[in-house]
C-alpha cells in the first residue's frame, strides 16, 4: 500500500516508454514497415539511455 504513492525512478519510466514503443512498432510492422523502422530507432535510443543509467 505504500508503494502506491511511490514516484517512478527515470530508469523505470524509460523502460516503460520502451516497452511501449516496441509494442507499437510491432503493430505497425504488419501495416506500415516504414513507420515501425523509425519508431524502433527511437526505442533504441532510448535503450542506449537506458544503458547509461
Amino acid at each position: 500500500m505504500f508503494g502506491l504513492f511511490k514516484k517512478k525512478s527515470e530508469k523505470q519510466k524509460l523502460q516503460d516508454t520502451y516497452a511501449k514503443m516496441l509494442s507499437e512498432a510491432h503493430k505497425l510492422s504488419h501495416s506500415n514497415r516504414t513507420a515501425a523502422d523509425k519508431l524502433m530507432a527511437e526505442a533504441e535510443e532510448i535503450a542506449k539511455k537506458i544503458e547509461k543509467l
